[in-house]
């Protein structure tokens, strides 16, 4: 039983030393003491050019779709569910993402 569990060993390491590998986990000691890590923390800039006058239509578009959701929501109250009211909320909500994610650095 004692033999067993040394010659388990070698079976042991190959198998952590595969877990690692696949896992990405960093096995040089340069890696391991962080070195690695400060090249990775540099700051990464993006340049990306924005048509500003897109946008701005854009957002003016989204302002007059937004106007007309209160008077659909009363006709809802009313019981009346207009039919494209599901069609301009997404409409809001795709034209506010876009902007976010063209405004955002």
């Amino acid at each position: 039983m004692r033999k067993l569990g040394w010659s388990l060993i070698p079976l042991l390491v190959c198998a952590l030393s595969t877990a690692a590998q696949q896992r990405n986990f960093p096995t040089s000691t340069r890696a391991l003491n962080g070195e690695q890590a400060n090249s990775l923390a540099e700051p990464v800039t993006f340049h990306r050019q924005i048509n500003l006058v897109e946008l701005q239509q854009e957002a003016d578009d989204l302002a007059r779709t937004a106007q007309t959701i209160p008077i659909d929501m009363a006709n809802v109250r009313k019981g009346n569910l207009p039919k494209d009211v599901i069609q301009k909320l997404k409409q809001i909500e795709k034209l506010s993402k876009h902007l976010r994610s063209q405004i955002m650095p």
